[in-house]
């Protein structure tokens, strides 16, 4: 005898409204069966990528080319029936189809022949490359506009018949004769995107260094598989934009330092001219950008000052350093309690008899609350902070990793770092959660408290996307670079370790001997002999410095991690070619790729987080389907 799903014999409101959309035994039969068979697909392929830094052409380029993968489709697909150079312009028009038919347009050569083949070629590798895929999701996949032709097409079987290669052969040379060639192979190009990639993961730090962060996150807001972990630039801007003026302070500080100020002034239309203004007035001997980065600079240390000590859970005080200006001797008496000479001593903007050197000087305090104005109202730069927000978090489980920018603090030891915070104490994983809920306070609610949390995520020594001592005073204002030397978390001694990697896993609750940390955060100096493979590929550092003012200290031009089925494989860029390059060239992405984990069988979707999410509708529908079946619920005709 069948035993009721149900307590008491009566049927739980989940499978009454799980009846309301499966409404007869043979709905229930079609879905398990589509499910249970989803299963045993391959896992799709996840892409990690981290530190953009507004570098806009690396990132569409490798968007574009879905970091390889589509050249590798194409070689497995094409073999030896396409030469190298027709291997590489095909992939050409499947990375940028508009501006590459835009060429052949004017070159003559978009002939109907030219139209037919690429189509053919489109098609074929769609066909391939959908084969991981239920055909439901494909057809997701399509743009809508040309699903029901792409279909059709997909599901022609030209090698079966001769009646099927007829049929082919017309809606290929229909869709050329119609002059709907163009519009079909884009739409081709968009499904092998979707199909090469099904997840895309970015580990912080859209934002500083790059021009352009604004045009990334514009593009990754069209991408319909994503997830962020923030990085400590992207909460230092997500402040900003909440309207602390500290944040604001710094972030106009990294624009004017890094000579990016155009992603301020025409991608968010934050204006600069008061501040450049009051600079050249008040530093009339230097450029005008360097004047207003050391006008800003002291504002910036000024409100820093303040923030620290209302905060002193923040445990900053070593950073309190404008009243341990002598300034009679032009001198700075840092911790270790040493004299140091100040490069600059000129600080028209402090009043060295008022006492605090924290006040803010009227002007400044209007400046500031005129570029707050600007900031809080720039509808772009909000719509992307809420992007922020609402595709973000702190750390992301997924598939048994673990991704996060920064840090899990440690004590000197190794172990986890106890860290009290207004009252209580915190590690681990709890810490990263306190953090995030104070982001998202900052968020939803604003207050001083959470938005000042907001910069101590972005440069507190305790900051989990931090994780060091930002020497940004002695930087600026000190010769001696012995003074530069910016302490960090023990986590990025001990990261290396098999035992740490594991400890950190099992803190967040994943398989230790399964699980991988993936961070970002500290650029791997490859010419250096570093790796960014640590603890026998437990933890995998993927900052390979897409921003060009780190390729000198690099080596490369950045890194993508990619897990597919079969196990995990990190790329190294050498060389990411820019638009006109792969138009003129047919130029691709130059990377060397290495084995970071190799699996004996293929990972399904089963084995996944999506896999477990199915099974759990798998069990419902056959305590649905028991229920019809004993009565409890009746079916309808």
């Amino acid at each position: 005898m069948r035993r009721s799903p149900c307590r008491k014999g009566r049927p739980t409101k989940v499978l009454r409204l799980l009846a309301e959309k499966y409404p007869t035994k043979e709905s229930v039969y079609e879905k398990l069966i589509y499910l249970q068979s989803q299963l045993s697909l391959p896992k799709g392929v996840e892409h990690f990528m981290s530190d953009l830094h507004g570098e806009y052409d690396s990132f569409f380029h490798i968007l574009n080319n879905c970091s390889g993968v589509i050249r590798e489709k194409v070689d497995y697909v094409f073999g030896e029936r396409l030469s190298p150079e027709e291997k590489a312009e095909f992939c050409t028009l499947i990375y940028y189809p508009k501006e590459k038919i835009e060429q052949m347009t004017d070159a003559h050569k978009n002939t109907p022949e030219w139209y037919r083949r690429n189509l053919s070629q489109l098609l074929e590798l769609s066909k391939l490359m959908s084969y991981k895929y239920p055909a439901s999701k494909v057809n997701g996949f399509i743009p809508k506009r040309f699903e029901s032709v792409i279909v059709e097409l997909m599901n022609t079987r030209p090698e079966a018949d001769h009646a099927q290669f007829l049929y082919h052969k017309r809606l290929l040379s229909t869709i050329v004769q119609i002059d709907s060639g163009a519009d079909f192979i884009q739409a081709f190009t968009v499904l092998i995107k979707r199909l090469a990639v099904d997840r895309l993961h970015i580990v912080g730090d859209f934002f500083d260094r790059g021009n352009r962060p604004d045009a990334i996150l514009n593009r990754l807001m069209k991408h319909p598989s994503v997830d962020i972990q923030w990085g400590n630039h992207d909460v230092l801007w997500m402040g900003a934009a909440l309207g602390s003026e500290t944040c604001i302070a710094a972030v106009v500080r990294n624009s004017l330092r890094y000579d990016n100020t155009d992603v301020l002034e025409r991608g968010y239309g934050i204006s600069l001219r008061p501040l450049s203004a009051f600079a050249a007035r008040i530093y009339p001997d230097e450029r005008p950008i360097r004047a207003a980065e050391r006008a800003v600079t002291m504002m910036m240390f000024k409100l820093e000052g303040q923030l620290i000590r209302r905060n002193p859970d923040f445990q900053m005080d070593s950073r309190l350093l404008l009243d341990r200006i002598d300034f009679r001797s032009s001198c700075a008496v840092l911790g270790d309690g040493r004299r140091y000479e100040l490069e600059n001593a000129y600080f028209p903007t402090i009043d060295s008899a008022a006492g605090d050197p924290y006040q803010l000087t009227a002007e400044e305090q209007e400046i500031l609350e005129d570029l707050r104005s600007y900031f809080v109202e720039s509808a772009v730069l909000q719509r992307h902070v809420d992007y922020l927000y609402q595709k973000g978090s702190l750390y992301t489980r997924c598939n048994g990793n673990l991704l996060f920018h920064g840090c899990v603090p440690l004590e000197e030891d190794g172990s986890l770092r106890t860290i009290c915070y207004g009252g209580r104490a915190y590690r681990g994983r709890q810490w990263f959660d306190f953090c995030e809920d104070m982001a998202r306070e900052a968020w939803l609610h604003g207050g001083g408290h959470a938005l000042d949390f907001m910069y101590f995520l972005w440069c507190g020594r305790l900051s989990p996307l931090s994780g060091r001592e930002f020497k940004t005073f002695e930087r600026a204002l000190i010769a001696d670079e012995s003074t530069w030397k910016e302490p960090s978390d023990p986590y990025y001694r001990y990261i290396d370790q098999v035992e740490t990697c594991e400890m950190v896993l099992r803190e967040f609750g994943l398989d230790p001997k399964r699980g991988h940390i993936i961070n970002g955060h500290v650029p791997v100096k490859v010419r250096k002999g570093e790796s960014p493979v640590k603890a026998g590929g437990r933890a995998i550092i993927i900052d390979g410095g897409f921003c060009k003012a780190y390729h000198k200290k690099t080596g490369i031009s950045g890194y993508t991690l990619i897990s597919n089925s079969r196990g995990l494989r990190l790329l190294e860029h050498q060389h990411i070619a820019n638009v006109r390059e792969a138009l003129r060239e047919n130029h691709d992405i130059e990377s060397v790729s290495e084995t970071v984990e190799l699996q004996s069988c293929r990972t399904t979707v089963g084995d996944t987080d999506e896999g477990r999410l199915i099974q759990d509708e798998i069990t419902d529908l056959y305590n649905l389907l028991l229920a019809y079946q004993n009565g409890l619920l009746k079916p309808s005709e």
